[in-house]
């Protein structure tokens, strides 16, 4: 891009005028916000943390580009809305990349090209991916200063369209799509992410639920042993084996649950009474709450089940929630608590859609796994970043990709002297020019 032999071009004229440009403005980036990420990458030590549990086959004698180097440039190219491993190609050469990496923006080596991150996420195996998903955990526990008397975590999956014909991708009638549908967990009141799976794209069994809940419990557990923990989800997670688990080992859950005629016929006193109430007072709609004691064919037990029961001038709506929680009233439990895990949509939103972790293309199952680690590091820095932020300021409950656009996406001349390494923001910064509401990250 600095090329001196590239020919100027030119702009139609402005006012008489001539407006011409060329590609010879020296060591420019349009990145230099990714310098605020190196800064959360080191805190975190979230590279270091990643590489020393994959593998490293390589002869130490040729090693040119370290694990943690590596890592760490695929991390911050995915934060700042580079998806693809080919575009290392082209920031490789980035002077603000190679300075959030270590490297001098001139005199230092180039950064790795995409061969050799596209070999880094085809090298894990399956129990290297079960280790990296423990350092998940154990960033997530220690992002606490001391552990905490409770904690809900969301559990849900998300539609993962293909790009191809990859390994575990299954036609999902529901979404009208082939897809994967990967588990998504989240810490909700902090929007800390927990654990990311791949799995097939089908609705999870009973068993695969208690397997995953029964591994991600126990990982936390070894941090905080007398932390009360609280799995939340919808119906596709309150199966008989996960309830079981749950009460088994002191976990508190409150799940989504279909609606039968056994379970109406149970509140229909309510419901009637409810029904009756919007008629009488011709009211749009009327809302009520109910809670019995049930128990389904597949269940070892009665469980409690609190209903919300709605009824508008087009009929009548129930939805049910199953739980071992014995205190609380039926609408705080529905309304209050259960209602709470529509943020972790939000979150699965920012994951997905602005750090596009649904690039999941490649062939094998562990390379897509592998990306999903990658996608959650980024997460992990972009959400770091964002808590820095003093909470009286307007960034401080952004979005990823406004973030990315105020604080990342900067311009920036970088100067390498004999002595230092100079950046020259652009004056016309936005943030630099608000001087009544300053940012400090």
């Amino acid at each position: 891009m600095s090329d001196p032999t590239c020919l100027p071009f030119a702009f139609p004229s402005v006012r008489g005028k001539k407006l011409t440009a060329a590609f010879d403005g020296g060591r420019l980036t349009s990145d230099g916000g990714v310098l605020l990420l190196a800064q959360a990458a080191r805190r975190l030590d979230i590279a270091d943390k990643l590489a020393a549990v994959i593998p490293d086959r390589r002869d130490p004698s040729r090693v040119l580009h370290p694990l943690p180097e590596i890592l760490l440039a695929r991390i911050l190219a995915i934060a700042c809305g580079y998806e693809d491993a080919d575009d290392l190609d082209h920031l490789r050469t980035d002077p603000a990349f190679k300075l959030a990496c270590g490297r001098l923006p001139e005199s230092g080596h180039d950064l790795m090209s995409q061969p050799t991150v596209s070999r880094l996420e085809n090298t894990p195996g399956l129990r290297d991916l079960i280790r990296l998903g423990r350092v998940l955990v154990d960033l997530y526990c220690a992002s606490y200063p001391v552990p905490p008397a409770a904690v809900t975590l969301d559990i849900d999956d998300t539609c993962d369209v293909v790009h191809g014909q990859q390994q575990l991708s299954l036609f999902n009638a529901h979404h009208d799509e082939r897809c994967f549908l990967p588990i998504h967990v989240y810490d909700t009141a902090t929007s800390r992410p927990v654990a990311m799976i791949l799995r097939p794209g089908k609705t999870p069994s009973g068993r695969e639920v208690r397997g995953h809940l029964r591994r991600l419990v126990r990982a936390i557990r070894r941090h905080w042993p007398n932390t009360a923990i609280t799995i939340r989800g919808d119906g596709h997670y309150g199966r008989p084996e996960a309830m079981d688990w749950c009460e088994n080992h002191g976990v508190s859950y409150v799940f989504g649950l279909s609606g039968t005629k056994a379970l109406a016929a149970k509140v229909e006193q309510t419901a009637d009474h409810i029904r009756v109430v919007r008629a009488i007072d011709n009211e749009d709609a009327v809302r009520g709450f109910a809670e019995t004691r049930h128990a389904a064919k597949s269940w070892r037990q009665q469980r409690r089940v609190a209903a919300r029961i709605e009824a508008t001038r087009l009929g009548l709506d129930i939805r049910y929630v199953v739980t071992n929680i014995t205190t609380g009233t039926p609408e705080w439990l529905y309304a209050d608590l259960y209602c709470a895990r529509g943020q972790a949509e939000n979150l699965i939103k920012l994951h997905k859609s602005q750090l596009a972790s649904d690039r999941t293309s490649c062939r094998h199952p562990a390379a897509n796994q592998m990306r999903l680690v990658l996608h959650t590091a980024a997460y992990w820095l972009m959400l770091s970043v964002r808590d820095t932020i003093p909470k009286a300021h307007r960034l401080a409950t952004a979005e990823f990709a406004t973030l990315r656009l105020r604080l990342l996406k900067l311009g920036a001349r970088i100067r390498e002297t004999a002595s230092r390494v100079r950046l020259a923001f652009a004056a016309a910064c936005c943030q630099a020019t608000r001087q009544t509401d300053p940012l400090t990250p």
